[in-house]
């Protein structure tokens, strides 16, 4: 089942279903006006969601076309935003970039941080910033939607409690970070407003690329047009999504609609840095990934940050070619231009 948020001038949006294709969609906001609460109420609300997906694919419903750039984010905002660190061979290579050691229990213990997640862009909206100085990264990921998770919660418990999966473009301000960090609080004013794919989709609708787990199909990135990364995210995933969310609830419950993400997907090659997809690797899903190989094998970075005007578009297909979750696609926008645009 896919479910996707449409956007109809309030804070939540409506929510409907869509066709398997993303072609078409029926309105499910007669049943419950939005995912946050379709999620409240999952085990009451999913039979008649999934009847409703059955009846949009067999063309006995009413329905309308699917634009994906008529979409928000599927909670376009959500009650908490938690980002893991799940590949790890991308936190090693940063550190080694500025020749940090990195601790050993990075390789047992998850990496975390709580992000802001009470204004999540639309997948198409632009990211608007103020200064290309803040160093603007795109980071493709994936992420789970989770249902209510008891604090102390088994891994199994964990795996029990996602209902959805969707992609993550989380919007990074590389130039902000290390000061940031150097205060020994976290990230804030680094890590603006992420943006998440056009649909959510259950894990069964993906079929043997979903374990209960990781989901083992390649992350595709598009820098201004052009190729830039498809490492598949069921490899080199050192922690599992059921693992992230019994990290999260160690010491707290996480309630419905709590949003877990992956981290940036990176794979190695070879056992060492990975490659650009023109030298036979299979790219990166952030600038920060090709700039710290850069610097180990040429000295320093070559790769700029995002640039007003540069765009990216993060996708994931199925084996037959097919987008599961639609794109995120978003241009960089200076907020004076924006500002002047909208006036």
């Amino acid at each position: 089942m896919k479910l996707a948020t449409l956007k109809d001038g309030t804070r939540d949006g409506k929510l409907v279903v869509v066709s398997r294709d993303l072609t078409r969609y029926t309105d499910a906001s007669f049943l419950v006006a939005n995912l946050q609460g379709a999620l409240d109420d999952w085990a009451r609300i999913v039979p008649h969601l999934e009847a409703l997906a059955e009846g949009l694919e067999h063309g006995s419903l009413p329905s309308e076309r699917f634009h994906e750039s008529a979409a928000h984010s599927p909670l376009p905002r959500a009650y908490q935003w938690a980002d893991g660190s799940a590949y790890v061979n991308h936190v090693e290579l940063v550190r080694r970039a500025r020749n940090a050691e990195m601790p050993a229990t990075f390789w047992t213990d998850p990496l975390m941080y709580q992000g802001g997640s009470d204004s999540f862009l639309a997948p198409r909206d632009p990211i608007v910033m103020e200064d290309e100085a803040w160093g603007i990264d795109m980071e493709g990921e994936v992420a789970v939607i989770v249902d209510d998770v008891r604090a102390g919660a088994s891994v199994e418990e964990a795996s029990d409690a996602i209902r959805l999966v969707m992609l993550v473009n989380d919007v990074s301000l590389r130039g902000l970070i290390p000061a940031e960090l150097a205060k020994g609080f976290g990230f804030f004013q680094s890590k603006p407003s992420s943006a998440f794919s056009p649909v959510a989709v259950t894990p069964e609708e993906l079929g043997d690329a979903w374990d209960g787990g990781k989901l083992h199909l390649p992350l595709l990135v598009e820098y201004n047009g052009k190729p830039f990364g498809c490492a598949n995210a069921g490899v080199d995933m050192t922690f599992d999504f059921p693992t992230l969310i019994a990290h999260a609830a160690k010491t707290r419950p996480l309630v419905a609609g709590t949003i877990i993400g992956s981290g940036t997907v990176s794979n190695k090659l070879d056992g060492g840095p990975g490659k650009p997809i023109a030298e036979g690797g299979v790219g990166y899903s952030c600038i920060a990934e090709i700039r710290t190989i850069e610097t180990i094998q040429q000295g320093g970075p070559k790769t700029p940050f995002m640039r007003f005007g540069d765009t990216v578009r993060i996708e994931m297909k199925d084996k037959t070619g097919h987008s599961i979750f639609g794109a995120i696609e978003q241009v960089v926008q200076n907020s004076a231009t924006s500002s002047e645009q909208r006036g």
